[in-house]
């Protein structure tokens, strides 16, 4: 119903979701909510087991960050 697939949670929620436990709700319902919309998640900012970890339990579909590699260059200077 919707043109878009894809939900993507910014890093800055992702990456203080150990610590702040309002970031860890404002993910845990972004995930929610895009799954009850049949959307997959991406989540930005992955830079530890931890937090992949936690991703994982509640459900998150992709990630990306420098836990899995360093940015690539698309060749344009």
């Amino acid at each position: 119903r919707y043109p878009i697939g894809t939900m993507k949670i910014d890093r800055a929620f992702v990456n203080n979701m150990i610590e702040t436990p309002h970031c860890a709700e404002i993910v845990q319902a972004s995930i929610e909510l895009a799954h009850s919309l049949n959307m997959e998640v991406v989540a930005e900012g992955i830079e530890t087991e931890v937090v992949r970890q936690a991703l994982l339990k509640l459900g998150c579909d992709y990630g990306q960050g420098w836990l899995f590699g360093r940015p690539v260059s698309l060749g344009i200077d």
